[in-house]
């Protein structure tokens, strides 16, 4: 059986994968809708610090009455 050509619009194979891999990073990072400097990036940053600083403070609050009902319930436990 005689081997078939492909036809129709088939794009070539890249000769080197690296190459064709910068080049369509490149092409897709011209597509990035970037920040503008300095405002909307320090805005942005606030907020993420702000949640990043309520976060740490739910989550250690959680933590530590988690260890006072553990110590709690040892000294239960033991005294009974």
């Amino acid at each position: 059986m005689p081997e078939s050509k492909p036809t129709g619009n088939v794009a070539p194979k890249p000769k080197n994968a690296v190459v064709n891999y910068i080049s369509e990073t490149i092409s897709e990072l011209k597509k990035v809708t970037w920040l503008k400097w300095p405002g909307e990036l320090l805005y942005l940053s606030g907020i993420v610090l702000l949640v990043a600083i309520v976060c740490t403070i739910i989550l250690g609050g959680i933590d530590f009455g988690f260890s006072q009902f553990v110590k709690w319930l040892i000294t239960a436990v033991k005294g009974a």
